[in-house]
């Protein structure tokens, strides 16, 4: 400041609601351009998620044998809520690639196929049984279907999942996207034997796998969000890509400017006021974070959030609709891997969240933005004995002993 300036008015006691006409520092003007609110308590794209564990599923007394994970979003039906998921139950739990046999699975989504609940109330499920059996070798998918998501046009219903012809490997997950239809959530599902999404070339993001799809409607059309793995230096990164189309069963346009995501790993989407917004949760530079698009193309960072769901299949209401004010969601399904005691008995189970990301909803509850866990549940985060032994190593290095 020079000896002539005038003192600059320091910033506000009372946080203005709108930017103030003032010179800012960087993280004051992301507060103002880069999310909806300058509080979290305002942004209706932010929340806490909470959790409840479900009533009326076995998991044979999680001895590793039964697993259920990747949920479908959820819909409504007649007064009942439907969800649609992956299903193993086999001899004892995954094995790794190099033991697994025809009926010792792989991977926890290896020798597994599509079930469906359903439920009154979202806390208690009736299980249904099989939606999508794996067919007959060698028709994609003999090995094992997975990880589904929902799409209602035009009066009926499409299953998009995963569709193994051989085992996961210790590479990744080399599977096309493939659907089955039926013109009641009930089913019969009719298999359609044809690729969905092609993967690109062996140079490209998506020339391996396209995972996890997701399907919104938006703008009249239908519009496939969909994962993939890539780089591996040193591990494989995952982004998310999207792919459009005039009818399910395609053709499906990769959109030029995939990924679309720079970060996520099975990223929930939903309709939000005029756009798309997405639970970018897991892996990537902004994992944990709520984001907006709305062109559904080009997101931004609205939100940053923690324990959030994984592989997340929210209840959204207007996700078919072809809104051009989507509400927004408060409730899902999702799943935790880490179920069990050790790897012999390690599975995943179906889980209920809860959260406020919608325009009607008020919850101030869920506003809140600080989570205090216990002791034990830092300490379960602790270093690896090769970690320790490099400690050590450091500290008798600066001791000089």
């Amino acid at each position: 400041m020079g000896a002539t300036s005038k003192p600059r008015k320091a910033f506000p006691f009372i946080l203005p609601k709108e930017k103030p006409e003032r010179e800012l520092s960087a993280a004051l003007e992301r507060n103002y351009s880069s999310y909806p609110a300058p509080r979290p308590e305002a942004n209706e794209l932010y929340s806490l998620f909470k959790y409840t564990e479900l009533k009326g599923v076995d998991y044979n007394n999680h001895d590793g044998t039964i697993t259920r994970r990747d949920p479908s979003k959820v819909i409504l039906k007649d007064g009942k809520y439907y969800v649609w998921y992956t299903h193993r139950h086999t001899p004892t739990a995954p094995q790794g690639p190099d033991n697994c046999t025809d009926t010792i699975p792989a991977r926890d989504w290896d020798l597994c196929e599509i079930w469906y609940a359903t439920s009154r109330d979202g806390f208690t499920w009736e299980e249904q049984g099989v939606a999508v059996a794996r067919p007959p070798q060698p028709e994609p998918g003999w090995r094992s279907v997975s990880t589904p998501d929902i799409l209602e046009w035009k009066g009926r219903y499409y299953l998009y999942y995963q569709s193994f012809r051989i085992h996961p490997s210790t590479r990744g997950d080399d599977c096309p996207v493939a659907v089955s239809w039926a013109d009641s959530p009930d089913g019969p599902w009719t298999a359609v034997n044809q690729v969905i999404i092609p993967n690109g070339a062996e140079d490209e993001w998506d020339g391996f796998s396209i995972h996890d799809p997701y399907p919104l409607v938006h703008k009249g059309r239908i519009y496939l969000y969909h994962k993939s793995d890539f780089d591996g230096d040193p591990r494989l990164v995952r982004m998310t890509g999207l792919a459009i189309a005039d009818d399910p069963l395609g053709p499906f346009e990769k959109h030029p400017l995939n990924p679309v995501l720079n970060s996520g790993h099975e990223t929930a989407l939903f309709p939000f006021r005029e756009g798309i917004a997405a639970l970018v949760i897991r892996d990537g530079n902004e994992h944990y974070t709520v984001q907006y698009a709305e062109d559904g193309v080009n997101f931004r960072v609205a939100s940053i959030a923690s324990l959030m769901p994984d592989a997340a299949g929210p209840f959204v209401p207007d996700a078919f609709t072809d809104t051009d004010e989507g509400r927004g969601i408060t409730w899902g399904l999702c799943h935790n891997t880490m179920a069990g005691h050790g790897r012999e008995t390690q599975h995943t189970v179906l889980m209920r969240f809860d959260c406020d990301l919608s325009l009607d909803d008020v919850d101030p509850e869920m506003k809140h933005h600080h989570c205090n866990y216990p002791p034990e549940h830092f300490y379960r985060h602790g270093l690896s004995k090769q970690q320790r032994e490099r400690i050590s190593k450091t500290t008798r290095e600066f001791r000089g002993t």
